[in-house]
C-alpha cells in the first residue's frame, strides 16, 4: 500500500510504499542534528526512500546531495520523493553497493556524509525478518560504512549518523580507525527517566580528539506528550 504524507504541517511530502523500510523518527532526528547550513556538498550512504536528502534540502536549498542505495525498490522511491519535493539538479541518486565506494564515488568529494545505517550485527536474529538488510548488517558492516565515509569525506569534513547506544564503543573504534574523530554526541531518550535508545554522532575527518556531549534529546514530557523539542523538530504548533 502506498501513501503520501507531510513530514510536518506544510513541510516536505514523503511517499511510503510496501517493500521499503518505513519512515521512523531516526532519520528526522538525525537531520535535525546536522548543521546543514554550513555545508555545500553531502552524500547519504544508504539513502533508502530519501528522507534525509529531502529534509536536508529543505533546510539548505543550496546543498548538493548525492544518495547511494543498493535496493532497487528503495532507489525508485527515493527518486520519486526527490522529484515530489523539487530537488531537481540538487540531488543525484547513485544505485550501487556502498562497499564498492571506490568505484562509485570520488575521494574527498563531500563536505558532509550522513547515514542511518542498519543497527544490528549478523546473527542477532533480524536476518529472518522482512527487510532484514535495512535493520541488520547483511550488505554493509559498520567497519565498511566508516571506511566508505572516510574515503568520500574531505579532510575537515563531517560524518553524521544515528546509531544504537549499546554499540557506541564499536562505533567509536570504527570511526577512529578511519581518521574520523568523534566530536559531537547526543543521546536520545523516550523520557527523562528512560535509558537512551538512540545516539546521534558527528565525527570530523582528521580532527584532534575532543568530544562535546550535548544535553540529551528527550522525546516526551512528564505527561507522556511530545516534548517541546520534538514539537519544534516536527514543527507542530507553529
Amino acid at each position: 500500500m502506498d501513501f503520501i504524507d507531510e513530514l510536518w504541517p506544510g513541510g516536505p511530502k514523503y511517499k511510503q510504499t510496501d517493500g521499503v523500510f518505513k519512515l521512523g523518527s531516526d532519520s528526522v532526528l538525525l537531520a535535525s542534528f546536522v548543521s546543514a547550513g554550513r555545508f555545500k556538498t553531502a552524500c547519504d550512504l544508504g539513502c533508502g526512500g530519501g528522507v534525509l536528502p529531502v529534509i536536508l534540502h529543505e533546510r539548505n536549498g543550496a546543498l548538493k546531495i548525492d544518495g547511494v542505495e543498493l535496493d532497487a525498490k528503495a532507489a525508485e522511491l527515493c527518486r520519486y520523493n526527490a522529484e515530489l519535493n523539487g530537488l531537481g539538479e540538487s540531488f543525484r541518486l547513485i544505485e550501487g553497493d556502498i562497499r564498492e565506494y571506490r568505484s562509485l564515488l570520488v575521494a574527498g568529494a563531500y563536505d558532509l556524509c550522513v547515514s542511518n545505517p542498519p543497527y544490528f550485527q549478523q546473527g542477532s536474529g533480524y536476518e529472518s525478518e522482512s527487510l532484514a538488510h535495512a535493520r541488520g548488517e547483511v550488505f554493509c558492516k559498520l567497519e565498511e560504512l566508516c571506511s566508505a565515509a572516510a574515503y568520500i569525506t574531505r579532510w575537515g569534513g563531517c560524518f553524521d549518523l544515528v546509531y544504537r547506544p549499546e554499540r557506541l564503543s564499536e562505533l567509536f573504534c570504527a570511526l577512529s580507525s578511519h581518521a574520523l574523530e568523534p566530536k559531537r554526541l547526543r543521546l536520545v531518550q523516550h523520557s527523562a527517566a528512560s535509558a537512551p535508545n538512540l545516539v546521534l554522532v558527528e565525527a570530523k575527518r582528521g580532527a584532534k580528539a575532543g568530544l562535546q556531549i550535548e544535553p540529551p534529546l528527550i522525546m516526551t514530557n512528564a505527561s507522556g506528550e511530545d516534548s517541546a523539542e520534538i514539537k519544534s523538530i516536527y514543527r507542530r504548533g507553529e
